[in-house]
């Protein structure tokens, strides 16, 4: 059978594996039989409110298997699913309904004790006009009251949506748009990137044939949300290999470490900081002892300091790559690599029909191994386009195919990269692209520091990098000493021409977890310059 469509992709793994477990959350285990069974049902509940191919529904959802039912009866519909950040709040939900053009939006209310529908309240009506329904998720949680202004949409509880009878059809297509994901947009409004069954089912089955030797007999771990292609891409793996999820809705450290022991789980993937928060809650030695090893995203701290504290604990940590427009573990390093090779961002292509090459910003020359520059990739994973935006779909992917990344890195093979920072947080210095991790792994190897971030300013006409540091408990920073420090290992356009404390770094909400903004710390570096002169 060939599979090119998310409803054949569960088809066929309900057909091979029928009885194994899909899902478990909490008491909850669904089979891959049962999960399907579940998906025709709401596919035919949500054909009864109107919901037809390229229709878009918001999934404003934490992990659960209300997640993965509503997704896959969507995709049976060729309807759209749009991820939304349920750390998310009025005006970024107003953005994604408003240019979505949404048609359902699907809501837990009482997630996390969090007031949902207070937060809808505060959106303006005319945001609601293209909004016809509403669909409801709650556990053990009284749904409130909806707000005046969405009583007269239509409000459907997702228990009744199951109880239909199976959908006969199949309204999907390999080129058709299942998919739409935000970008991070920390500086400007996120654009909407769109996937096809076609690009979805692929990756998912590359990445569960590259994933296989690692994840061995056990189950998936699924704590990152599905809001973002790093935890979607991990939950459509698993279906592609008739493996079991295993659920979390909200990120907790010390469950984590009770069900990757009770369900053999073998590999995860992580952000640094739940990374960090589980080797702190592991007090065992080896911590995490059934993981063969774990792959992390470095969002907060430079990856050879990650991989240090994971290797005291004997946890092995292998680099990452991906971005919502390629989708996430884009490439990844094997785990059987010398350390100083494994925890390295970027690794080896997952796919065999993916490519990469790097290009020189500046000249538009392609590069040679070695040599770091903006990195571009093609492959079965990439993105159709930017919903609705011509525009920008036409300037991310030059005249042969390939999607320009926003990313510095170099290549060290014809299927390996490593990835060293985004174009934008390069720094030019002295006539040199830099990566401002150079210079922050050397900060942090200071006793006073703790964490650092370096951006670069306009000084006198002149870019120079400009750090921010976070103190060690109770240690007091000096400037000379830290400039002393850099100058002893660092060329002299590196050195920092101030070190600015803070007591912490100005983040912002991602599908991920928070991210450092950067052009928030450029900014108060241009404004404590300007009121120095």
């Amino acid at each position: 059978m060939n599979i090119e469509t998310i409803p054949q992709l569960i088809k066929s793994s309900a057909a091979q594996h029928p009885n194994s477990s899909a899902l478990i959350y909490q008491q909850e285990e669904i089979s891959f039989r049962e999960l399907q069974d579940l998906s025709l049902r709401t596919a035919k509940g949500l054909s009864e409110i109107g919901i037809i191919k390229n229709d878009r529904v918001a999934f404003w959802l934490p992990n659960c298997p209300a997640y993965v039912v509503l997704y896959l009866a969507c995709a049976q519909l060729g309807a759209i699913a749009v991820a939304v950040n349920t750390r998310f709040r009025s005006s970024e939900i107003a953005d994604i309904l408003s240019r979505s053009r949404a048609k359902t939006l699907i809501l837990w209310p009482g997630f996390r004790n969090l007031d949902f529908l207070k937060i809808l309240a505060e959106i303006d009506e005319s945001v609601f006009s293209h909004l016809e329904s509403l669909i409801l998720y709650s556990e053990k949680d009284a749904i409130q009251d909806l707000p005046p202004l969405l009583q007269s949409k239509q409000i459907i509880d997702y228990t009744q949506l199951v109880k239909s009878e199976a959908f006969a059809g199949d309204c999907s297509g390999a080129n058709l748009g299942c998919n739409i994901f935000t970008t991070s947009g920390t500086t400007k409004a996120p654009k909407f990137v769109l996937h096809t069954h076609a690009s979805i089912v692929r990756h998912a089955l590359d990445v569960y044939k590259n994933l296989s030797s690692v994840i061995k007999d056990g189950a998936f771990f699924q704590t990152l949300p599905f809001c973002g292609v790093f935890g979607f891409n991990h939950l459509t793996a698993a279906l592609a290999g008739g493996k079991a999820s295993v659920l979390q809705s909200g990120f907790n450290a010390e469950e984590v470490l009770l069900l990757l022991d009770r369900h053999s789980v073998h590999y995860i993937s992580v952000t640094d900081d739940m990374l960090l928060a589980l080797l702190e809650a592991d007090d065992r030695n080896p911590a995490m002892p059934s993981l063969n090893c774990c792959g992390y995203g470095a969002f907060n701290l430079p990856p050879d300091e990650i991989t240090n504290r994971a290797a005291l604990r004997g946890v092995d940590t292998v680099g990452l790559y991906g971005m919502s427009e390629v989708q996430a573990l884009y490439a990844r390093r094997d785990h059987q690599l010398l350390q100083d090779q494994r925890y390295l961002p970027g690794g080896k292509l997952i796919s065999k029909d993916a490519r990469v090459r790097v290009r020189n910003p500046d000249t538009g020359q392609l590069l040679d191994h070695g040599e770091s520059g903006e990195l571009e990739f093609s492959g079965p994973s990439m993105m159709s386009e930017y919903f609705e935006n011509l525009e920008a779909t036409a300037d991310i992917f030059t005249s042969d195919g390939f999607l320009k990344s926003g990313d510095l890195g170099y290549m060290t093979s014809e299927t390996d990269f490593v990835f060293e920072t985004r174009m934008g947080d390069t720094l030019r210095l002295g006539g040199y692209l830099v990566s401002p991790a150079e210079i922050e792994n050397h900060l942090i190897d200071h006793k006073t520091v703790s964490a650092a971030q370096v951006v670069a300013i306009l000084i006198k006409n002149k870019l120079k990098p400009y750090a921010f540091i976070i103190a060690n408990a109770e240690a007091e920073i000096n400037q000379e000493e830290l400039k002393e420090h850099c100058k002893k290992k660092l060329a002299a356009f590196k050195v920092p021409v101030v070190f600015h404390l803070l007591e912490s770094f100005p983040t912002t909400n991602s599908p991920n977890g928070k991210k450092i903004q950067r052009a928030r710390l450029r900014q108060l570096a241009e404004e404590r310059v300007k009121s120095k002169e």
